[in-house]
């Protein structure tokens, strides 16, 4: 916010209606160890050297060219989207409970639903989740209430998958009799060991989550996962990078009949990396389960004048505070990022994101193809990758990406802390945003690390 109204006597007066001594009293719930100092800012600035001042604290950061994806990737976002999405209508807008009051945030809801039931070969959407993870909860606990042949709640997931979402997963749904079985991956592909999946084949099984690409960037063999699933009367849930819909087949068209559930992290579509935040999940599923959906459903209409109108629907607000009866009490959406999210698509449309997920392809497949010329560096995984790949170094990840950051290249994620027997290997990511020169300024530092500056240079992977 560039501008704030409230003046001292403002805030005073807020304060003391209230019944709060300071603004640090609003917060005091979060512990003095997580709590960031307040910015050093002498009194009586103007603005022009309260500008300068926030653009040096924020070049303390750096600039810097980023490799590493893990689940947040950088990718080139049209100027136009943010600039309407923060518009007055938009970006002040939260609730649309009084459908009479809300018709624009109700009808763009309503087209990103569209949308993303398109990119994923699902029926239905919701109008978003919390994030990616919280997503993936939803979509084990959808599952188990919506799968009426078993009574176990077991839901078999791939160590391949994203270990933030597995964690979180872990974190919302054990406290609810649910259990997790880790299917491990195969060591020379890096996706799901088909021969360990099969091997609960005659169990009663909730369902199978199945990543793509998995955390590796590895495609998993999908077709193979759906079709056991329903062969064993078990929910199929996909967890989808939406970039990669660009080119890869969507979920509703693996197997047979497709997946059941679609869930994923819709960060790629317009939202800038941001230290963290702000994501936003999506939710999909077949028609058949859309009473078990949690979230918002905004559905169209028309008025008593025939005009078209939009509205929540299937689901009263009183839902959403039915405690252990109600489909969630994950409540909170970003509705803020879906509006990103649909303004991204709609000027993207179809061929802008297979031109953007088709460039991220080349790119980490030229990068990976010079990277692996060096004499000691080898990708680990055999398997066809989309635009992540693991790759083993000759001496320790830790020290390769501080001396890679050291001039200002994030060259990867280290995988060791999730996978100890992943020791030196380190993921890697260029998106459509990295060009050639960006691309040889990677290769021409790795090269001089590892002292072989004619084994780096850049050759097509084509």
């Amino acid at each position: 916010m560039p501008f704030i109204p409230h003046t001292t006597d403002d805030i005073e007066h807020m304060l003391k209606t209230i019944g709060v001594a300071d603004i640090n009293a609003l917060f005091d719930e979060i512990p003095e160890s997580l709590r960031c100092p307040p910015l050093d800012i002498a009194a009586g600035l103007s603005e022009q050297e309260i500008v300068r001042l926030m653009h040096e604290r924020a070049n303390e950061d750096g600039q810097t060219l980023n490799f590493a994806g893990a689940g947040a990737y950088e990718h080139h976002i049209p100027a136009a989207i943010w600039e309407v999405t923060t518009r007055g209508e938009f970006y002040s807008a939260y609730t649309p409970y009084q459908a009479e009051a809300s018709q624009g945030t109700l009808q763009l809801l309503y087209e990103f639903q569209t949308m993303m039931t398109r990119l994923t070969g699902m029926d239905v959407s919701n109008a978003s989740l919390y994030d990616g993870a919280s997503a993936l909860a939803e979509a084990v606990l959808m599952s188990v209430r919506a799968n009426r042949k078993s009574k176990s709640k077991v839901i078999l997931m791939p160590t391949s998958l994203h270990p933030h979402y597995r964690a979180v997963v872990k974190t919302i749904v054990t406290q609810q009799g649910i259990t997790m079985q880790d299917i491990d991956y195969d060591p020379a592909t890096g996706t799901t060991d088909l021969d360990k999946l099969m091997a609960h084949a005659g169990e009663d099984i909730a369902a199978v989550v199945i990543p793509q690409p998995n955390f590796f960037g590895g495609i998993e063999p999908v077709n193979e996962m759906v079709n056991w699933a329903h062969e064993n009367k078990a929910l199929a849930i996909a967890v989808v990078n939406p970039m990669s819909l660009g080119v890869l087949n969507a979920p509703g068209d693996w197997g047979q009949t497709g997946a059941d559930i679609v869930c994923g992290e819709g960060q790629p579509l317009g939202i800038p990396l941001a230290s963290g935040g702000a994501y936003l999940g999506f939710l999909c599923c077949q028609q058949s389960y859309v009473r078990q959906m949690p979230g918002r459903i905004i559905g169209k209409t028309v008025d008593l004048d025939g005009k078209p109108g939009y509205t929540l629907t299937l689901q009263a607000r009183e839902q959403h505070i039915r405690r252990s009866k109600a489909t969630s009490n994950i409540c909170t959406n970003q509705g803020l990022m879906v509006t990103a999210a649909t303004i991204y698509m709609s000027i993207m449309g179809d061929a802008g994101v297979n031109s953007a997920a088709t460039q991220s392809y080349q790119n980490t497949h030229q990068l990976v193809a010079s990277m692996t010329d060096i004499p000691g560096v080898e990708r680990v995984f055999d398997s066809p990758f989309f635009h992540e790949a693991v790759i083993k170094l000759p001496s320790s990840a830790a020290r390769y990406l501080r001396s890679m950051g050291a001039h200002n290249i994030l060259a990867g994620i280290s995988l060791e802390q999730w996978y100890p027997e992943l020791k030196d290997c380190v993921l890697v990511c260029a998106t459509e945003t990295k060009n050639q020169a960006d691309l040889e300024k990677y290769m021409s530092h790795m090269g001089r690390l590892f002292d072989a500056p004619l084994a780096c240079q850049l050759r097509p992977s084509f």
